[in-house]
């Protein structure tokens, strides 16, 4: 399609009402640690209990850059007896959750693309959880948009909306497609351990969408071409979540610890920092650019240090919040949402012929980019 090329010609956010500051999560956190270290005293002073440490806002901010994070919902998440917010659960004959909040996102996207249901023939759900295996959330969000064609859902922890674009890409450049419809609703809180000193800040809610065509039907105010992309995985241990049906035959405790959200922190910093920086080069050169022509990077959003190393492998500098936007602050690291969200809220102010590269690095271990220039 080289006449032809595929461009993103809309995208959308949607931000849930309650936020959850760092100092809230300390304090419940603390009482917590504070309540088990005095239930289990005599276990931890045989040794057979490590006592649980205490946090604090500062440290939370210093390990990560995270400040706040957006809660689908609040209530429960902070009650020390219970640690996990409360959803109420819904009918099989209603809309689920996730699907609400990929409508939300969604709508919007078309909004900005200039776009209805009628001219979508593909719809990808694709983000780190989904609520239930089938059926697909896309098939329930198609439905309610009146999108004819098809859809599926995609699980590639914190890379699932560079992958999904990437697959919607492929399905327009291949005419199997005239638009395509990419949502990321997601929904983490479920899966947070609120009990872990270590991970119990890390996530937020979130829901952002993007939709994809080829130029030749792009009537949107704002549109980016797709010069490439690129997909790489490498299998590592160093990021889980063990959550699964297998848990029911296992006998085990499917809301056990280890199948909730777990890492070994300092090791993936330490592999994948290089990794997405040499990725980030040769995907860059691939299109036949340089790092130096790009002008704005919307890069994942789990760490600031890890972010700010990246770029700074990339470029041999520090970049500005102009180049390289940070939203994690406010949003905490919400999966494969992040660098979405950097994008929807940074990329009008670009000129005709502006370069950028979105780009997500999670589990898998998973790296996946586009290098897009503004029309």
């Amino acid at each position: 399609m080289t006449n032809n090329p595929v461009v993103i010609s809309g995208a959308g956010l949607w931000i849930p009402d309650n936020t959850i500051t760092n100092e809230e999560l300390v304090d419940s956190y603390n009482a917590w640690a504070q309540a088990y270290n005095g239930e289990h005293s005599a276990e931890i002073a045989a040794g057979e209990l490590a006592e649980k440490p205490l946090s604090s806002a500062e440290f939370i901010e210093k390990a990560s850059g995270i400040k706040a994070r957006y809660a689908y919902v609040k209530d429960g998440v902070l009650e020390v007896a219970r640690m996990r917010p409360r959803i109420t659960p819904r009918g099989e004959d209603e809309l689920s959750h996730q699907a609400e909040i990929a409508l939300h996102a969604a709508r919007k996207a078309l909004t900005s693309a200039d776009k209805t249901g009628a001219d979508i023939d593909m719809v990808i759900v694709s983000c780190a959880y989904t609520e239930r295996s089938y059926p697909a959330l896309a098939i329930e969000v198609q439905h309610e948009l009146g999108i004819t064609g098809f859809g599926f859902d995609m699980l590639v922890a914190c890379s699932a909306a560079t992958f999904a674009l990437q697959r919607a890409y492929d399905a327009i450049a291949a005419g199997s497609a005239r638009a395509v419809l990419v949502i990321n609703p997601e929904l983490t809180s479920p899966q947070v351990n609120y009990t872990d000193r270590d991970s119990h800040f890390i996530f937020g809610d979130v829901s952002t969408a993007m939709v994809l065509e080829a130029a030749d039907t792009c009537t949107s105010a704002h549109s980016y071409e797709i010069l490439g992309s690129k997909a790489q995985t490498v299998f590592s241990n160093n990021i889980r979540s063990n959550f699964g049906y297998v848990a029911r035959a296992e006998d085990t405790d499917v809301f056990g610890p280890e199948n909730l959200f777990h890492q070994n922190g300092r090791k993936v910093f330490k592999d994948v920092c290089p990794m997405a920086a040499e990725h980030l080069q040769q995907q860059i050169e691939a299109v036949g650019l340089d790092v130096a022509d790009v002008q704005r990077w919307w890069l994942h959003q789990a760490n600031l240090n890890m972010n700010q190393l990246i770029t700074r492998r990339l470029l041999g500098r520090d970049t500005t919040q102009a180049e390289a936007p940070i939203v994690l602050d406010e949003f905490a690291n919400t999966a494969s949402a992040g660098s979405i969200i950097a994008f929807c809220r940074h990329h009008e102010d670009l000129n005709s012929g502006d370069h950028g590269v979105i780009c997500s690095f999670g589990a898998g271990y998973s790296i996946g980019s586009l290098v897009l220039r503004k029309r």
